[in-house]
């Protein structure tokens, strides 16, 4: 589907607490932790935030969130559709629109900001509160969700139509993927 370019879109910047909750994460020490198969999340920048997978639990087990480091990789951003458990070296967001694909922008867009925060400046829930993003609007001001499921939609089947192509798999620009 065609859609507008970013450049020609409407962007406001938004407090990350306007698009969604923020919720401290609960350390599973080392000595606590036990081999299993729940997502343990925790500050890296690689494998979408897992450090660890543990047969734990506990109150922060959860699918469909955000967790942002605010340790270590200060600032990453990751979305988890699978159920996983978040460390304190990040924060969870529930976002207040529940869908994949705009999850995955707002992380983008979250992680774009990343270059202001380091070890020793961390960010940590207040300054999480605090901080704006740039999203695309509507017309009247609000969140274009649809637009960033449309867009994140669009990339994800760009990507998987080039990797198609580099097999050698006949695909047709309009297959859905």
């Amino acid at each position: 589907m065609k859609i507008q370019p970013l450049s020609e879109k409407s962007w406001r910047e938004f407090l990350i607490t306007d698009i969604a909750d923020i919720v401290s994460g609960r350390d599973i020490y080392e000595d606590e932790r036990e081999d299993g198969d729940n997502p343990y999340i925790g500050a890296s920048a690689n494998n979408n935030g897992i450090c660890h997978f543990v047969s734990n639990e506990n109150e922060t087990l959860e699918e469909n969130c955000i967790s942002v480091n605010r340790n270590g990789s200060v600032g990453y951003a990751f979305f988890h559709p699978y159920a996983a458990l978040y460390s304190n070296d990040c924060r969870k967001l529930r976002p207040h629109v529940q869908n994949k694909f705009v999850s995955i922008f707002i992380a983008h867009q979250i992680t774009a900001q990343r270059e202001k925060y380091n070890y020793g400046y961390k960010m940590g829930t207040g300054r999480l509160k605090r901080q704006k993003i740039f999203l695309p609007v509507t017309d009247d001001g609000a969140p274009d969700y649809e637009f960033m499921e449309t867009f994140t939609r669009n990339k994800f089947a760009e990507t998987v139509r080039r990797y198609l192509e580099y097999l050698g798999v006949l695909v047709s620009s309009d297959t859905q993927i």
